[in-house]
């Protein structure tokens, strides 16, 4: 391990508002970490040289949990990724690898180093290479302060968790190039800011500041395992100070409300961490704990399009339980959706595709994943939301929850048509026969009858049910 004290001292030019060793050491426990590669620099005859080459590597500890990060120092030729560089990035992933250790980077990079050619080109390929073969294997996670372009943007999108300070920006190409080729005068921060990248989804988290970023990721780390196989870090559980999720669910499934409520009531107190909260706002993301352990939470958002899913929520949440079942992590889904969004625009933008990619993610996870369905639950998107037949290993509903093909309204018109043309389609009429539909075809009890429901519950009974599924699996071995 190299001498890291002396990297404070170097002399550079200014631009970064921390140094990328005080943002390691801000992140790592006090005296933990230890550089590699501290004193290499460019093998290039000419280009720009200084000890590290821009970036600062080694292992240090979290929480007493070892783990690999680097940072890149902006006030180095922009953070630009040179030949030396890219070779320690990459030697300091193949040694997360060989160690099996989870791996935090702070991204702050102009793109490759022009002056180092191809050569500096090719370094983002083997680091992108590497990404994805860690991909599922170790949790990445990144945090991109300052500016991030061309090749210093892939390398934060491949990675599990993406932080963002409020003054960063992300994109491909920058404001000058955009003006060059389309006309258009943007500044970076309207270009790939964080407002453009938290309702993209490209970004998970954005902190006010770069202690907040470090937060955050010490945050995503309590939840994760060292590796995927490995064991989840449990903590005490606290129960919630609410005890009664049902209290924040309108009886009216015309009415809204916020499904958060509904987490904070059955989730250990204080431990929900929502992920990228302002894209796709009808279906909410995050991580928990249930009596300590850490579990993925899916939940329909009434709050916003009434929980339909839609082309974004479901590559949202598609992704999420991907991550999810790749480190180990349970599975919770809570379901009030009346369906799929339907429409020309919709059509369009391939919604078969992406609601195909939320059921091909939730058949494909291997971990524990127990469904609730708090109100409703029609057509594809009560398959799509981990039904039994998809593979859930529990699914409860509670009382007057609704489980069907279609709304009882939607259903009547169609099966009633004929009737309701003839007697000019009266509000009492159909009302009744919506009424007559669904008893006869949407309550919850009539699907725990025909077993897609195991058990209706009381939603005070929801977080003991819940912690006692899971708890089973632990007992299973």
């Amino acid at each position: 391990m190299g001498d890291v004290s002396r990297l404070l001292t170097q002399t550079q030019a200014p631009g970064s508002a921390c140094h990328p060793l005080e943002r390691l050491e801000l992140l790592c426990d006090e005296g933990s970490f230890e550089a590699i590669r501290s004193a290499v620099t460019s093998p290039r005859p000419g280009a720009p040289s200084s000890a590290g080459d821009g970036v600062v590597a080694g292992l240090g500890q979290v929480a007493g949990r070892t783990i690999a990060c680097y940072a890149q120092d902006a006030r180095f030729v922009g953070g630009s990724l040179g030949v030396a560089q890219a070779e320690t990035i990459h030697r300091l992933l193949k040694l997360a690898e060989r160690a099996r250790l989870p791996i935090v980077s702070w991204i702050e990079s102009g793109g490759a180093r022009m002056q180092e050619g191809t050569a500096a080109l090719c370094g983002y390929a083997r680091i992108f290479r590497q990404n994805v073969a860690l991909s599922g294997v170790l949790p990445q996670i990144s945090v991109v302060a300052g500016v991030a372009a061309g090749g210093g943007s892939y390398s934060p999108a491949l990675t599990d968790f993406v932080v963002m300070t409020e003054d960063a920006a992300m994109f491909v190409t920058g404001p000058a190039v955009v003006e060059d080729v389309t006309g258009e005068s943007i500044d970076g921060r309207e270009l790939g800011g964080r407002r453009v990248h938290e309702r993209n989804g490209v970004c998970d988290l954005v902190a006010p500041d770069e202690a907040a970023a470090t937060a955050f990721v010490r945050d995503l780390l309590d939840y994760l395992p060292q590796h995927a196989g490995g064991a989840l870090p449990w903590m005490a559980g606290v129960p919630p100070e609410d005890d009664d999720p049902g209290a924040h669910v309108p009886d009216s499934g015309r009415r809204v409300y916020d499904v958060r409520a509904v987490g904070r009531a059955v989730f250990d107190s204080g431990s929900f961490l929502e992920l990228a909260p302002r894209w796709a706002r009808n279906i909410v993301i995050g991580l928990a704990r249930l009596d300590g352990r850490p579990v993925g939470v899916i939940a329909n958002q009434p709050r916003h399009l009434g929980g339909v899913l839609d082309c974004e929520s479901s590559q949202k949440a598609a992704r999420f339980v991907t991550t999810c079942s790749a480190f180990g992590l349970p599975l919770v889904v809570l379901v009030d959706t009346p369906g799929f969004l339907p429409g020309t625009r919709q059509e369009e933008t391939g919604v078969i595709r992406h609601g195909a990619s939320l059921v091909r993610a939730f058949a494909a996870a291997t971990v524990p994943r127990v469904t609730v369905v708090l109100r409703k639950a029609y057509g594809g998107a009560f398959i799509a939301m981990n039904s039994k037949d998809l593979g859930a290993d529990l699914v409860f509903a509670w009382p007057g929850a609704e489980i069907g093909v279609m709304g009882a309204q939607a259903a009547t018109r169609i099966i009633h048509r004929r009737e309701l043309a003839s007697t000019g389609d009266s509000g009492a009429r159909r009302d009744a026969l919506s009424a007559a539909y669904a008893r006869e075809h949407l309550g919850a009890d009539r699907a725990a009858e025909g077993g897609f429901v195991d058990e209706v519950i009381a939603p005070r009974q929801t977080r003991a049910r819940l912690a006692g599924a899971l708890a089973a699996f632990d007992d299973g071995g």
